[in-house]
């Protein structure tokens, strides 16, 4: 039998123990909401993307051009990346499935 000092010196350390792990987890589901919110912005936008007709779709790309174009003519990196949007979460849509 262990002596009854050192039962409660572990018991001690067990709660301590739990504390920790209960704060640990606190911590990692703040973290996951944190790193996941982008993933839901774009899960989000992939549902609107859906729910436009063909058409829409075919003109999403050219109207963003142009809207580019006309309003910012020196944003050459945002109009390249929203110019291949359109394409590139159709892409990403197929490769979801």
């Amino acid at each position: 039998m262990y002596p009854q000092s050192e039962l409660n010196g572990l018991a001690a350390r067990k709660r301590v123990l739990l504390q920790h792990i209960a704060l640990r987890r606190i911590v990692c589901d703040e973290a996951a909401v944190q790193a996941a919110r982008p993933l839901v912005w774009l899960d989000r936008m992939m549902n609107y993307w859906r729910g436009l007709t063909p058409l829409a779709k075919i003109a999403a790309g050219p109207a963003t051009f142009i809207a580019l174009k006309t309003m910012a003519p020196r944003w050459k990196s945002v109009r390249t990346l929203l110019r291949w949007l359109p394409l590139s979460l159709t892409a990403f849509g197929s490769l979801r499935r």
